[in-house]
């Protein structure tokens, strides 16, 4: 038998039986930072990544985590994760950058 992923949850109870929102939200500006950065990092002239590789990476974010994280905050996880992955940025470079913009803030 194979795991269920947290984010394949067709048929799964309660969720299958759950109201779809269906209205329009508007992007908040962090919404807006993590697209683009995530159209910086993948466009043509860089390509530093691609729409697949987030969507793997997505993808393997830890179910409780997957649960617990908006739709942009799995964007922006998955976007980290992928910067490690490469060699691009260490986890400690992103660790350090979080803390000092909590410091600033």
């Amino acid at each position: 038998m194979t795991k269920q992923a947290a984010h394949d949850l067709g048929g799964v109870e309660p969720d299958a039986s759950a109201a779809i929102d269906r209205t329009d939200h508007p992007l908040t500006d962090f919404d807006k930072s993590v697209d683009a950065t995530f159209y910086l990092l993948s466009r043509p002239g860089s390509r530093i990544m691609t729409v697949d590789e987030l969507r793997r990476a997505i993808e393997a974010i830890p179910p409780p985590d997957y649960r617990r994280l908006g739709y942009y905050e799995r964007w922006l996880t998955a976007i980290a994760a992928l910067l490690v992955e490469k060699g691009t940025l260490s986890r400690g470079e992103i660790d350090a950058k979080i803390a000092a913009l909590r410091g600033a803030a």
